[in-house]
């Protein structure tokens, strides 16, 4: 089982950039693919972006798509999702689950199998 912890979130302005990071546990981290999903306040949880293990594919939602790029470091077990641009429709709480079964990008949250506590994104207007 993979434990993962995602960092990286706070305040900040409409227009500006955050990174969040997705540490986790686990000797086969680099098998799994990791997707970004946010959940806003009374709102449904939404895919964001994935990637897939080696890092050669990802995936990205319309509503970040040239605003946020995922990327991973499998030598240090580590996903990055860097956000420019923010606005404040992006506040949410940001989490990064992991799939330890599939072998493409999901968009769906019921086919990640393993997900952190999350981590808080706000973006004042």
């Amino acid at each position: 089982q993979v434990q993962l912890v995602e960092s990286g979130g706070g305040l900040v302005q409409a227009g500006g950039s955050l990174r969040l990071s997705c540490a986790a546990s686990g000797r086969t981290f680099s098998s799994y693919i990791i997707g970004w999903f946010r959940q806003a306040p009374g709102k449904e949880r939404e895919f964001v972006a994935g990637i897939s293990s080696s890092g050669g594919s990802t995936k990205y939602a319309d509503s970040v798509k040239g605003r946020f790029a995922i990327s991973r470091v499998n030598a240090k077990s580590t996903v990055f999702l860097e956000m420019n641009s923010l606005t404040p429709e992006d506040t949410a709480v940001y989490y990064c689950p992991a799939s330890t079964s599939l072998f493409t990008i999901a968009t769906m949250q019921n086919e990640y199998d393993c997900w952190g506590q999350g981590t808080q994104v706000t973006v004042s207007s």
